[in-house]
């Protein structure tokens, strides 16, 4: 499934349906009257986020949404029938904005959550409601009113606990390939990741969702590269897992970079809690990869942990870091650190 998180959609509810110029006349019936009925409401169009759903790209293929039309009144003081809803299925996280792209206008953030961004006309009144005492006779009846129409834009952002973020060819898809299910792209070239990947991770009996998005580069946040576009998907983590190449000549340069274009991103990304992992450390010598450490620590005041996605070296550890920090227990993370054990998968 191919994967496409911004689209532009055009909506349009349904018009109401026209009221009813009637009167009656039957025969044998003394006296007559007006005896229109309104007309029905146009329909809702509606957005609900489903959990199944992952991707926009059936949006791609479908950009255009009408509600059909109420029903119009009849005679005999028949009321038209109201016309269904439309209702559009989002993925969980999508977010709807207006068609100048800045403004929020509702946050699909729930599975379940349904907003109605466009409501149907009312119908029509029918000459019988204009019947008085004085005017017995109305010949009115009122066309329904038309309902609304406006151009969305559907961004998605998915919803992770754990976002992976890192320069090209820093070891994030191999780290979510050894520790879910996923199975991303993995190359020896830089921006092997096209698209977002997700996976569960389970530790402890607990299950976290982990995001990988591209890699960023310097002056992503000017385009460079392909941009910080993605970037968006990991706003709503609860922490990010920094991966930086150990074979990198400067793993101190590697990291700011990687910190400079979150901040110029914005979004909160450069406040969120942060776990430095210097992978591909089987490749290295234990002295090095100590030097490494503790250039990384002068950059940080975040954890930072030695690990290799290929060997499975400490990921049992760096999982038990991240789930501490998706649970809160920060705090019983830092005291028990000492207590692990780097594992060898």
């Amino acid at each position: 499934m191919k994967f496409l998180d911004q689209v532009k959609i055009f909506v349009k509810s349904g018009d109401g349906g026209n009221g009813s110029l009637s009167f009656r006349r039957e025969k044998y019936i003394e006296f007559g009257g007006p005896d229109g009925g309104d007309g029905g409401r146009g329909g809702d169009v509606v957005l609900e986020a489903v959990a199944n759903l992952n991707t926009l790209i059936d949006f791609r293929y479908q950009q255009h949404f009408k509600a059909q039309r109420g029903h119009g009144g009849m005679g005999r003081d028949r009321t038209g029938g109201a016309a269904d809803t439309l209702l559009i299925k989002v993925p969980v996280g999508t977010q709807v904005l207006a068609e100048d792209r800045e403004t929020l206008l509702y946050d699909m953030d729930a599975p379940g959550r349904r907003v109605v961004v466009a409501k149907g006309g009312d119908g029509g009144f029918g000459n019988a409601h204009y019947k008085t005492s004085t005017n017995q006779a109305p010949r009115r009846a009122d066309p329904g009113w038309p309902g609304e129409e406006m151009w969305l834009w559907l961004r998605l952002k998915l919803i992770a606990d754990v976002g992976l973020v890192g320069l090209p060819n820093a070891g994030k898809s191999t780290f979510l390939s050894r520790v879910t299910k996923a199975r991303p792209k993995i190359g020896d070239y830089p921006f092997t990741t096209l698209f977002p990947n997700l996976g569960v991770a389970v530790v402890g009996g607990h299950e976290f969702v982990i995001a990988d998005i591209p890699g960023l580069i310097e002056g992503a946040h000017e385009g460079a590269g392909l941009g910080d576009r993605f970037l968006g998907h990991v706003e709503r983590t609860s922490v990010l897992l920094h991966l930086i190449d150990g074979t990198a000549e400067d793993v101190a340069e590697s990291y700011r970079i990687i910190r400079g274009e979150l901040a110029a991103y914005g979004g909160g990304l450069d406040e969120k809690a942060e776990i430095v992992g210097l992978n591909k450390c089987d490749s290295l010598p234990e002295d090095e990869v100590d030097a490494k450490l503790a250039a990384l620590a002068a950059e940080t005041d975040s954890p930072v942990l030695a690990l290799s996605g290929v060997s499975g070296y400490n990921l049992q550890a760096v999982l038990h870091t991240l789930a501490a920090y998706v649970r809160g227990d920060v705090e019983e993370t830092e005291d028990d650190a000492a207590d692990w054990q780097p594992l060898e998968e």
